[in-house]
This record gives structure tokens, C-alpha cells and sequence, in this order.
């Protein structure tokens, strides 16, 4: 009786842990993993960099948020373009060409950054840059998945992705804090441009992934017919506007460098940045039960929900440990909600228009954050950088609690 129990709790166990399969069974999507993981390892670093010297320019936070903005404009100027060309092209030849582009914009801050007197301006543009390169690059990675792994992988996929997400979250801006603090700005710049070298070696060793036969160029009408497609799905709309608000109420990045200036600099902003990612690595270490849930709806709203209510904990926390505890929630959080968002995408989504649909994503996805960081560096310089905070996540709350109001076939959505 006692070594039942014992191999029921290991297969319990088993059921909760992340499910390494696809990894196992398909070698074409081990080496996009690589490849994806070590660039965006590089680009976190870079993530905290940027806001970093910005903010020791100018110290502002308003000009750290303007940042996001000008991220925010370049990556809708070329997201749907993006999108059309995945569709199109092959995959893989897409991701390698974008990767190699961004390589280059990392070594120009690496050379901005060791100039005796940094000029802000190259920031901005270089940022900017970079963020229309990623919003070509995006769609065509995010629709590389389905190709790779089988049907019944996809949830397995997701959260694989997302894994090594959090682990670049956590680790760049731990070692972007310490590269920054020991060893400079410039460091933190070419460690990236060495990530992106791996990363270009391992998408090189892939094989190609051609569009279907029958794909058609990019063009006006191919981006409309995707903008067709997610308006005929309503529960689509419901999870990209879920997103956009939840970001764009409850993300205080912007507010970071202020903050930590406050509790000790940078090391506590690599601490800072890396806390949500800490959360989002415990959520999808115990992932396994996601396979078994079927109310992929509810679960995106409760999760965005729960995010906004740990933001507010975070802006109302006084001690350092209890404002990372919100911060590890809030990335818990997040990370269950994108988890059943990317499967409700990939499970229902047909592939000729996944790149299409993927530009979508990536705008619902990247314009909250970017304008999250805007507009929480324009709350904090009316109310200061505690209220903002408090303000946003509560918010966020509202908000998600309208679109559930709002997307009756969101809340509803089983995919059973």
C-alpha cells in the first residue's frame, strides 16, 4: 500500500512538472529553442541597458517611458508587414535575416555606450529600430511552432517557450544589473551581440521551412484577410484586448529605474526587472495541470485579474522583499494567462494564416507593455511613482473585469 501511494504521488508529481516531450521528439524545434533562448537571454540584458542609461542622462522617467513609444510606433510600422511575410517566405530564412539586423543594432550601443560623453538620441533610435526589426522577426517565430511539433504538442509547446522565456527574464536582467555595476555599459552591450552569434549558428543548422504551395506575396489584401479572420472570431478579439489593457494599466517598468535609485541602484534593478520572470518560471515549472484544463477563457481573465491585484500590492509595498513578492506574483500570473492564450492561438488558428494572426499577437502583446511604460512614466511624474503604480493595478482590475462582461464567448470558451 505504501509503494502505491508512493507511485501515485510521483505520477502526481509528474502531472504538475513541465512537459518536455516535444523537446524529446522533434529535433528542428530543440534548435529553435536554442536559438530563441540564448538571443533573448542577450536581449534582456539590453531590455535593462537601455532604460538604465536613459534614466542616468536624463533621470527622468518620463524619458524612460518616451522610450517605449518610440518602440512602440517602429513596431507598428512593420508588424503587419511582418505577418504578410511570414506567410509568404520561408520561416526560418526570416528569423535568420532579422536576427542578424538586430546584431548590428547591438553593437552600435555597445559603441554609443563607450563613448566618454553617450549621446541619448542613438537610444531612441537604436531602440526603435530594433522594435521594427522584432515585429517582422515575431510573427515569423511565433508561427514556426506549429510547424515543428504535432497538434497534440502545442499546450507542451507553449509552455516550453514560455519557460525559457522566464528564464532569459530572470537571468539577463540579474546579470545586465551585475555586467552594469562591475564591468559597465559597454559590457552589457557586446555580451548581447555575443548571444546574438549563437543564435545565428543554431537557426543556421535548422532546415528550411517553406510557406505552403499555394501562399501568395505579401500584400494589402493578405494583411486585411487576417484582420477578416480575427474579427470573425470573437474570443479571439477577447483575448487580445485582455492583454492590451491589463498591460497597458498594470506595467510599471518605466518606473524601475526611479525605484531603484531608491532601494539601492542597480542591483536592485536587475532584481527588479528579473522578479516578475521569477514567478513566471515557478508557473510554468508546475505547468503540467494546464493540459488537463479546458476553460481556456476563464482562465486568461482570472489570471489578468490576478496580475492587476498583485501590481497594486507591489506600488503599496514598503520593504524591498514584499514589493519583489508582488512582482513574483504578478509574473506568475501573467505567465498562466499567456500560457492558454498561445494555445487557444495555435490549437485554432490555421497555418496559412498563422503569421498574419501572429502580427496581431505581437501587437496586442507588445503595444500594452510599450504603452503601459508611457503611460505610467506620464502618471508618475503628475502623482508620483507609488500612486502610479497603485492607480494602474487597480485599473487593470476594472478593466478585466469589463471584458468579461464584454467577450461572452471569452468567458465561455472551452476547448473541448
Amino acid at each position: 500500500m505504501v509503494a502505491e501511494n508512493g507511485d501515485g504521488g510521483r505520477r502526481g508529481w509528474r502531472g504538475l512538472t513541465l512537459d518536455l516531450g516535444p523537446l524529446r521528439r522533434h529535433r528542428q524545434f530543440q534548435l529553435l529553442v536554442i536559438s530563441w533562448g540564448v538571443s533573448f537571454f542577450g536581449s534582456m540584458i539590453t531590455y535593462v541597458a537601455v532604460p538604465f542609461e536613459v534614466f542616468h542622462l536624463t533621470h527622468s522617467s518620463l524619458d524612460v517611458g518616451l522610450v517605449g513609444l518610440v518602440e512602440l510606433v517602429c513596431l507598428l510600422s512593420t508588424a503587419f508587414l511582418g505577418g504578410a511575410l511570414a506567410d509568404a517566405v520561408d520561416r526560418r530564412k526570416l528569423v535568420l535575416g532579422t536576427e542578424a539586423l538586430m546584431a548590428i543594432g547591438a553593437a552600435c550601443l555597445a559603441l554609443d555606450a563607450s563613448l566618454i560623453h553617450p549621446r541619448v538620441w542613438p537610444f531612441f533610435v537604436i531602440a526603435g529600430l530594433e522594435a521594427g526589426i522584432d515585429a517582422i522577426q515575431r510573427p515569423a517565430l511565433t508561427a514556426l511552432i506549429p510547424r515543428l511539433v504535432d497538434p497534440s504538442e502545442m499546450t507542451a509547446a507553449a509552455a516550453i517557450h514560455s519557460f525559457e522565456s522566464t528564464i532569459g527574464q530572470i537571468a539577463g536582467p540579474a546579470v545586465a544589473g551585475l555586467i552594469i555595476a562591475t564591468a559597465g555599459l559597454p559590457v552589457a552591450f557586446l555580451v548581447d551581440l555575443g548571444t546574438f552569434a549563437l543564435s545565428l549558428v543554431a537557426l543556421a543548422a535548422m532546415v528550411a521551412v517553406p510557406p505552403p504551395p499555394d501562399a501568395a506575396g505579401p500584400s494589402i489584401r493578405r494583411v486585411l484577410e487576417g484582420f477578416a479572420y480575427a474579427r470573425s472570431r470573437p474570443e479571439l478579439i477577447g483575448t487580445y484586448t485582455v492583454d492590451l489593457l491589463a498591460m497597458f494599466f498594470g506595467m510599471p517598468m518605466a518606473l524601475f529605474p526611479a525605484l531603484a535609485s531608491r532601494y539601492g541602484g542597480a542591483g536592485v534593478l536587475g532584481l527588479l526587472y528579473a522578479a516578475p520572470s521569477v514567478g513566471a518560471c515557478l508557473a510554468t515549472a508546475t505547468s503540467g495541470w494546464t493540459r488537463r484544463a479546458h476553460r481556456h477563457g476563464r482562465a486568461i481573465l482570472a489570471a489578468a485579474a490576478s496580475w492587476g491585484a498583485a501590481i497594486v500590492i507591489f506600488g503599496l509595498a514598503h520593504p524591498l522583499w514584499l514589493a519583489v513578492a508582488g512582482l513574483i506574483v504578478a509574473g506568475g500570473a501573467d505567465m498562466i494567462s499567456g500560457i492558454f492564450r498561445t494555445t487557444l492561438w495555435n490549437q485554432t488558428i490555421p497555418d496559412s494564416l498563422r503569421g498574419r494572426l501572429a502580427s496581431v499577437e505581437l501587437v496586442s502583446y507588445s503595444a500594452g507593455p510599450l504603452l503601459g511604460n508611457a503611460e505610467s512614466g506620464a502618471a508618475a511624474s503628475l502623482i508620483g511613482v507609488g500612486p502610479a503604480i497603485v492607480a494602474g493595478g487597480a485599473l487593470c482590475v476594472v478593466s478585466i473585469a469589463v471584458c468579461a462582461a464584454v467577450f461572452p464567448s471569452l468567458r465561455s470558451y472551452d476547448d473541448r
